[in-house]
């Protein structure tokens, strides 16, 4: 227990009972993100069989700080506790200093007793956890902007080249619907994750983000005369839209198909009450992190908190890691139903 002037502070694991109060205070903090969620314990534990250690700070009954972690144990990538795993933000969410520090406190406990390589924090803004953690702060960008009022005033706002390759999709007859269809989804995300050279999810791991998520979770399908020929993800959090896997087929991109699925998004978002835009996360200099600034976003560096524990460097799990390039460039090339059956045998893994 940590005493700080009338405010006495208790950090417990999370249960079913607290989470209604664990989700109204992510809600209500700016800190909050719609990664730092209940939820995505039970997306972990039931998709990927992922332990999640929940931290929950409560001052008497009242919430007032969280952090989710996930317990990643795997044959290819180790032993870690990531807050948070599978997604772009993390870290703790607290009133204040003192209860951030005694989050973390418990966590480094936690990732002692089970002998992790190391505790990692996926930050939006750095915290203060002290000397005995390392900060990388260059490697990611996320992107965030305000929407406005009218569909006309936000492909307005988009710069000229991007607004035309919108405009592209429209003459070419491409066209939106909001569907659970996970199929096309997984189809579409195993098509783009196979080009990247990075295994794709399973589509029990889709299934279950829709299940636990509801309304929030969302699919939007894109429609070619001739067929689908794309799919997104996107989660509604607060007044946000969140986007957040996606894929294309190659030969619809000369329609203009990513531009157009991205302002569908936006739009049919702004319908629903929606009025700031979070583009995700993307590794600094790549194609995905120019596609986004070419929308008129800018980056804002996200601050990855590495507390070692067993290891003795920060570790770097990344696709631009040369060690992955000779495995990255033999995934690019397998059939893609054959990237489907194996892909989710590796991605539980990658965290």
């Amino acid at each position: 227990m940590m005493h700080g002037g009338s405010l006495d502070v208790r950090v417990v694991a999370l249960d079913a009972r607290l989470e209604p109060q664990w989700d109204a205070f992510v809600c209500d903090q700016e800190a909050g993100t719609f990664y730092h969620l209940s939820g995505w314990r039970h997306v972990f534990a039931r998709a990927f069989g992922h332990d999640c250690p929940y931290l929950v700070a409560l001052a008497g009954d009242r919430v007032v700080g969280v952090l989710p972690l996930v317990h990643l144990k795997t044959p290819l990538f180790g032993n870690r506790l990531v807050s948070n795993a599978f997604l772009v933000y993390g870290g703790p969410v607290a009133i204040d200093h003192r209860v951030r520090a005694a989050l973390t406190g418990a966590a480094v406990e936690r990732a002692e007793a089970l002998g992790v390589s190391h505790l990692e924090y996926r930050s939006l803004v750095p915290g203060e956890e002290g000397s005995d953690w390392q900060v990388e702060s260059a490697r990611y960008a996320t992107f965030f902007k305000d929407l406005h009022d009218t569909d006309e005033a936000n492909l307005k706002a988009i710069p000229r080249k991007q607004r035309a390759e919108v405009r592209k999709g429209i003459k070419a007859g491409l066209t939106s619907e909001v569907a659970g269809d996970v199929d096309l989804l997984h189809h579409f995300l195993a098509l783009s994750f196979r080009n990247l050279g990075t295994p794709a999810f399973s589509k029990r791991y889709l299934r279950t983000i829709l299940d636990v998520f509801g309304d929030a979770a969302e699919v939007l399908t894109i429609q070619a005369p001739t067929g689908p020929v794309g799919a997104v993800l996107s989660f509604h959090f607060r007044d946000q839209v969140l986007p957040y896997y996606s894929g294309t087929q190659v030969e619809a991109r000369a329609q203009g198909v990513n531009d157009f699925l991205y302002w569908e998004v936006m739009r049919r978002a702004v319908a629903r009450g929606a009025r700031r835009f979070d583009f995700g996360r993307s590794k600094v200099d790549t194609g995905p992190y120019k596609f986004k600034k070419y929308w008129g976003f800018e980056p804002v560096p996200l601050h990855y908190e590495y507390r070692l524990v067993r290891a003795t460097e920060v570790p770097d799990a990344s696709p631009m890691n040369p060690k992955y390039r000779l495995a990255i460039a033999a995934w690019k090339r397998l059939p893609l139903p054959v990237s489907k059956r194996l892909g989710p045998l590796l991605s539980w893994q990658l965290g």
